[in-house]
């Protein structure tokens, strides 16, 4: 695939749709037909028993990063980031080391944006044959049913890869903000993911030259207020394409959900944590030990809320597929092999549903229980 500097990296194209933040503006009682869900999909009530007061997994990043790897407190800290993976699929960071005033800096810049008139959104909208810019993603058809949610969805890293015509029309400050957020997340991405080769037994060397110099999205979401929020859903359930991503809320409105032993159950962001999930590629990389979580987005009738998802990928021209270490421990590789750009081209051409890239990337025939053995 040709790349060029200053168009980013172009994977495929989502339909254009109207912005859902100018609806929700109008005196609406009833949300439009497109925005409600079949029964089976709409966002019925979190489960009032136990599973619903279960929080996700806290990791003490400090503890792993600036800990002596021989000691005790290394050790719990690294076992307990190792279960989160396998069991969680999703857990919060705290000292994690992204300064406190960098997030308030790009918080600010964020919701200024999507305050701006919808004018001067519409200079960044998506174009009919790329993903990158202010719309909606995954909208494959006409009649597909839409997420009550706008985005704004750019290449962020390596710079090359960007697309400058979006970068130079972003508003300064928060062009400057984000890149400098961007950098700060990369370096936390490739920190958790070292000590993800540490406690999978990987060779460090496997997992930096996948990662080392990968490639990195950033999507902003706003979820307006909803008249109608249990028919609608502000995200489709879906699990990341990506190695790992870093989730920042912005607003303390709940809305992220997870789907844990068939419930969906609420993630309650702690102040200054950040949430880390793990994407496909690292459900592929891992040969399956680390599991991508099925999540979804609710929204509310009188408050909105406002989040920015960064996703980290491998680089550019890599493979993805098992790690070789892996493959040779389990006996057994779980998932085929295909180039990175031929994933997203998949991917990106498909409606958001459920787990169905993954699906998608799995061996058919395979002695499961070896993995684990």
């Amino acid at each position: 695939m040709e790349n060029h500097k200053n168009e980013g990296i172009n994977f495929g194209r989502s339909l254009i749709v109207p912005s859902v933040q100018e609806l929700a503006k109008q005196p609406i009682t009833k949300i439009p037909p497109r925005y409600v869900r079949q029964h089976h999909q709409k966002p019925l009530p979190v489960s009032s028993d136990d599973t619903s007061n279960i929080s996700v997994p806290v990791i003490d990043l400090h503890s792993l990063f600036a800990t002596a790897s021989e000691s005790l407190t290394y050790s719990s800290e690294l076992n307990k980031l190792h279960s989160a993976a396998k069991e969680w699929g999703f857990f919060q960071v705290i000292n994690h080391g992204v300064s406190e005033s960098l997030l308030e800096d790009f918080k600010r810049e964020v919701l200024k944006f999507f305050k701006l008139p919808i004018e001067e959104k519409q200079k960044l909208c998506q174009k009919e044959d790329s993903q990158e810019g202010f719309g909606q993603l995954f909208v494959a058809s006409e009649d597909q049913k839409l997420d009550w949610c706008d985005m704004f969805y750019v290449n962020s890293l390596p710079h090359k890869f960007r697309n400058s015509q979006i970068f130079q029309k972003l508003p300064p400050i928060l062009r400057e903000k984000l890149d400098a957020y961007s950098t700060e997340i990369k370096k936390l991405t490739v920190a958790i993911l070292g000590q993800m080769a540490k406690a999978l037994g990987m060779g460090n060397e496997e997992m930096s030259a996948l990662f080392d110099d990968g490639t990195q999205f950033i999507r902003m979401n706003y979820y307006p207020p909803c008249p109608e929020p249990e028919l609608a859903l502000g995200f489709s359930p879906h699990s990341d394409a990506t190695g790992l991503t870093i989730l920042y809320q912005l607003t303390e409105t709940p809305g992220l959900q997870i789907r844990k032993d068939g419930k969906w159950v609420s993630v309650k962001p702690l102040p200054n944590a950040l949430v880390v999930n793990i994407g496909d590629i690292m459900d592929i990389v891992s040969n399956g030990v680390y599991k991508s979580i099925e999540h979804r987005g609710i929204v509310q009738s009188h408050n909105e809320r406002v989040s920015v998802a960064t996703f980290y990928s491998s680089s550019m021209g890599t493979e993805i597929g098992p790690a070789q270490s892996l493959v040779a421990k389990h006996n057994v590789a779980k998932f085929r092999r295909v180039t990175l750009e031929e994933y997203y081209k998949d991917f990106f051409a498909r409606k958001l549903e459920g787990k169905s890239n993954l699906e998608f990337m799995k061996i058919e025939e395979f002695n499961e229980k070896a993995i684990y053995s």
